[in-house]
């Protein structure tokens, strides 16, 4: 697999056209917490998938990743888009950047599962510290809505085995709600949903799109929510 961490620090600008060939998900969180008018934190917000989007009908957004990179070309077209009611900061899962009961609304896309993978020693306590930053940031009566992958090339969800702990736990750990969703990537050609495959998922995956001749990738995430 490619090393995701050195994409997220030096080849955000590649990323974010990955991912923008998934549908977005703004209709799916307002199913659970209206957005306008909102204080929005954007955990692990990357290149501003749900950052965007949210920006354009909340009161205010602040976008937080570890990686400065991202964070740049999220700020680059937030700004393109005429956009100022958002601030971008890096910032650590395991302590956010930002006051007590400051926010209605927190979501995390595809990340905290960076730091409560069971493959990482103390991932139970460092879960841990992610959910009580997530409770002391948000306001009485705020939710918090987390989106994880449940397999990348599945119909039907088939999660990998090192965050199958961390998913029960949000369920019966911490009360959160759960359901998934198909979030396909729609790509122009078969040589882009290759190369694009190869760069974030690997050889293996990128091989069967390419004998499949493939546009179309089919992948499963799960959404998790809980009001506070």
């Amino acid at each position: 697999m490619p090393d995701h961490t050195e994409i997220y620090q030096a080849k955000a600008e590649t990323y974010d056209l990955l991912i923008s060939r998934q549908p977005g998900l703004l209709g799916v969180i307002e199913e659970v917490c209206a957005v306008e008018g909102k204080d929005v934190v954007d955990l692990g917000a990357g290149t501003g998938r749900l950052t965007l989007p949210i920006a354009r009908k909340a009161r205010s957004v602040l976008a937080l990743d570890a990686s400065a990179e991202m964070l740049r070309v999220a700020g680059r077209k937030l700004e393109q888009a005429g956009l100022t009611n958002w601030r971008a900061k890096v910032s650590d899962h395991k302590r956010i950047e930002t006051e007590a009961n400051s926010a209605d609304l927190l979501v995390s896309g595809w990340s905290i599962c960076y730091t409560a993978s069971s493959n990482q020693l103390e991932w139970e306590k460092d879960l841990g510290k992610v959910m009580e930053e997530i409770e002391r940031v948000l306001r009485p009566g705020g939710t918090a809505v987390i989106f994880e992958t449940m397999g990348t090339g599945v119909e039907q969800p088939h999660p990998p085995d090192f965050l199958l702990p961390y998913y029960e736990w949000l369920e019966q750990q911490y009360g959160f709600h759960h359901r998934w969703l198909r979030t396909d990537y729609q790509f122009d050609s078969v040589e882009e949903a290759v190369w694009l495959t190869e760069f974030f998922f690997g050889r293996e995956l990128a091989g069967r799109v390419e004998q499949g001749r493939l546009t179309v990738l089919p992948e499963c995430a799960g959404m998790w929510w809980r009001e506070y």
